[in-house]
Order: structure tokens, then sequence, then C-alpha cells
């Protein structure tokens, strides 16, 4: 019989979100709250594998008696609190952050970021083509995975699984200030010559695409991915007896990238260079 740890247990607090009421166990943030009640408030740069960075100010809500609109993926639910995820307030402020972003940065390959562009409508084209931050080609030096700095909003969540919260390699960081400000290597050099480990966890937690497979790159630039013919396959990593879970990522009857479940108590979705890159040995034909 294997024995569950279930922790100490946590004492239900109770609100309101947009007028219903709610109950949460201490310690949630309001994010978790509102998509417990069913609430679909938008983020970008919260991630389920890491503490919250309020970068991204996408998740904005109105907390009652609050002078300033608060980063539900970090405010701790309260008990008695009234929270409004829909007012006038909180979505001119998401539209202004969406237009801000979409100008600076190419979200394209961000997962429903165009239908919260529509849903809010923002106009990122008011700013005009000067707005673009960066305007760098796509940073190709490993055979594993490219830089895409052009996609990165700044959200440092790659900054946090390199560093102390998962990997603790800290290879990258953030190089520059104010509208020169990205994520680099030490010295901005080629990823080859960094302290990078090449463990993938950085490309998992990227919400953008900045970061991304080279297989995935190459079939982006070809015209061949489609994620809609993808299949999903759960196993466990062959290579030692850790036993991390990886998630394959099947199209034409081929690996195109390798991911790792959140929620398993093993890996929580990191995995090392062989997880993560080591599956071509499985499709040598040869």
């Amino acid at each position: 019989m294997t024995a569950t740890p279930l922790g100490i247990p946590r004492r239900l607090l109770e609100f309101t979100v947009d007028g219903e009421p709610v109950r949460a166990p201490e310690g949630s943030t309001v994010l978790d709250a509102c998509r417990a009640a069913g609430k679909d408030v938008p983020t970008l740069c919260e991630g389920d594998t890491l503490r919250p960075k309020n970068a991204c100010r996408v998740c904005v809500v109105e907390v009652e008696g609050s002078r300033t609109l608060v980063p539900a993926c970090s405010r701790r639910a309260e008990a008695g609190m009234e929270v409004r995820t829909d007012t006038e307030r909180a979505r001119h402020s998401r539209k202004i952050v969406l237009e801000l972003l979409a100008s600076s940065v190419d979200l394209s390959t961000t997962p429903r970021v165009a239908g919260w562009i529509k849903e809010y409508e923002a106009e990122p084209d008011r700013f005009g083509p000067d707005a673009v931050r960066l305007g760098e080609e796509p940073r190709v030096d490993n055979e594993l995975y490219v830089r895409d700095y052009d996609k990165c909003i700044l959200c440092y969540k790659c900054v946090d699984a390199c560093g102390d919260q998962w990997q603790n390699s800290f290879a990258i960081s953030v190089a520059g200030r104010g509208f020169d400000a990205r994520i680099a290597v030490e010295h901005d050099a080629p990823l080859t010559d960094s302290a990078c480990v090449y463990c993938g966890n950085c490309v998992e937690v990227c919400p953008t695409g900045a970061l991304s497979f080279k297989s995935e790159f190459d079939m982006r630039a070809a015209g061949t991915w489609d994620e809609s013919a993808q299949t999903e396959t759960t196993t466990v990593c062959a290579y030692c007896g850790v036993g991390c879970n990886l998630t394959l990522h099947v199209q034409d009857n081929e690996i195109v990238k390798v991911t790792s479940p959140h929620d398993n108590p093993v890996t929580h979705g990191n995995l090392c260079i062989k997880g993560r890159f080591g599956y071509q040995h499985v499709q040598n034909r040869n």
C-alpha cells in the first residue's frame, strides 16, 4: 500500500467574485479562486510551476477597497473580499496591456492571445511600426532549441526556471535596461558558450514561443507544423531510474517535441537534456 501525504488541512475562505459567493483554501490566489469559479481571467506570465512574477499585468482585477487594480496571479485571497473581474476599468487596463505587448513583440505563437485581443477590442496597430521593440532575427546557434527575442515579453519565467526555482544553472538573466532589456546568457554570448545545460525547462515555461524546439521552429518555417494533427502520449523516460514522465507530441508518426506533465510529483514539468531532447533513437529507422 502506498501512503499519500495529504498535508495540513487548510481553512476555507469565503468571499465574492463578481457578486457570487465562492470558497477557496487559505493560501490560494485570487486567480485560483476565479478559475475554480469558472471565470476566464487572462494571463501570460503566470505559471503553475513557478512563483508569480507580476510581469504581464493582463490578469488585473478590481478588489473592493484597493486603490489600484491588483494582479490576480499573486494577490492572496482573503475572507470577505469582493473581487470584480469584468469591470470597465479592468477591461480597459487589459486592452491597453494587450495593445502594448502586441505592438512591440510578435505574439503570433502565443496561445489564446488572438482571442483576447478580439474580446477586449485591442488595436495594436495604432502604435505603428516604430513600436517594435527589437526587430532581431531568431538565434539559431544549436540543434536543440531556438531563441526568438522578437516574441519575448520579458515575463522572466525562463530566468526563474533556470535559476533558484528549478534548475539552479543560472545560465540566463536579464541584460540591458528599458527598451534594450532582453533575456541573455553571460556577455550575450552564443548559447553553446554559456553555462546552459540544455535541460529545456526554460522552453517548457515560455508562454509566447520565444523559446521553442528546433524541430518546431523548422516545421513552422516550412509550414508543416500542425498542432491539430498531433497526438500526445505520456510515458516514462527510460534513460535512468528516476521515473520522469514524458509527454510525446507526435505528428505524422514522428516525435516533434517532448514536454512533461506539470502535475507529476517527480518532475513538476522539468526534465534533463536526455529526457527532453534525446528521443531521436526512438524513430531511427535505418
